[in-house]
């Protein structure tokens, strides 16, 4: 169930950061694919989830963007904030000016914190 919806520009790139509560690992899942669906033009739908009811599990994804620099910023943010049995995952449509590996690192950070706070 998405709890909360926070959009952020930075250098014409729109992040799109969405916090979603899990029940289920299946509920993650389910929204990422809908993401994907709901925002067939954006270049990236990164995201990072922390879930331990029935079991503990965690997972990240860059979907693109060079290695760490999206996901793992994303699931560093969620463990910051002591969140469990939420998703956040970040839509990304490129605004034509490249960020570079640290842009970015910091653009998907504060697009997570953004949506946690």
């Amino acid at each position: 169930m998405e709890i909360r919806k926070e959009e952020i520009e930075i250098k014409k790139s729109k992040f799109i950061a969405y916090l979603y509560e899990l029940d289920s690992l299946d509920e993650a899942k389910k929204a990422i694919e809908n993401l994907k669906k709901e925002h067939k033009k954006a270049n990236h739908v990164c995201y990072a989830y922390v879930y331990s009811k029935e079991l503990v599990a965690e997972k990240c994804s860059d979907d693109g963007e060079p290695k760490g620099t999206a996901g793992y910023p994303i699931l560093n943010v969620i463990k910051m904030k002591k969140a469990n049995n939420v998703l956040v995952a970040v839509v990304r449509y490129f605004g034509g000016i490249k960020l570079g590996a640290g842009g970015l690192t910091r653009a998907y950070t504060k697009s997570a914190a953004s949506v946690l706070n």
